[in-house]
């Protein structure tokens, strides 16, 4: 049986990743990760690491990372938010139905100003669509 192994590895870190090239050569040794380069996804810089070249392969591969990593941490950002409603919803149930009186004392005042920070930037944003519309 064999194993089909892709020919880089993406080890992620908070702003993006170290890149590592797969060594499959020597079947006699166990398998090898070659540090080739350290991307920034924050701002798309890739720098080689160890005085390697990358190559055109290196360059498109690291690209598509990027690309496909970018949308994914998009796609979370966004199911974050989703969730921070449903969040609020659990909130307010709570509020209405069993929080005591000492727990919204101790939540009331951070709730407030976060939701009243929330709806001003929202309700700016969206006045600022309906001015380019």
């Amino acid at each position: 049986m064999s194993i089909s192994l892709p020919d880089y590895y993406f080890r992620v870190r908070e702003n993006g990743a170290f890149v590592f090239r797969v060594n499959t050569e020597n079947r006699q040794r166990p398998l090898e990760l070659d540090q080739i380069a350290a991307v920034n996804i924050k701002n798309g810089e890739v720098k080689p690491q160890g005085g390697y070249q990358l190559t055109k392969a290196d360059h498109a591969a690291i690209a598509e990372w990027m690309a496909d990593r970018r949308a994914a941490l998009e796609a979370r950002e966004l199911d974050d938010i989703l969730r921070s409603v449903d969040h609020l919803n659990l909130t307010a149930h709570w509020a209405q139905t069993r929080a005591t009186p000492e727990a919204l004392e101790q939540v009331t005042d951070a709730l407030l100003l976060a939701m009243h920070d929330l709806r001003s930037v929202l309700v700016r944003k969206k006045a600022d669509r309906l001015k380019q519309d």
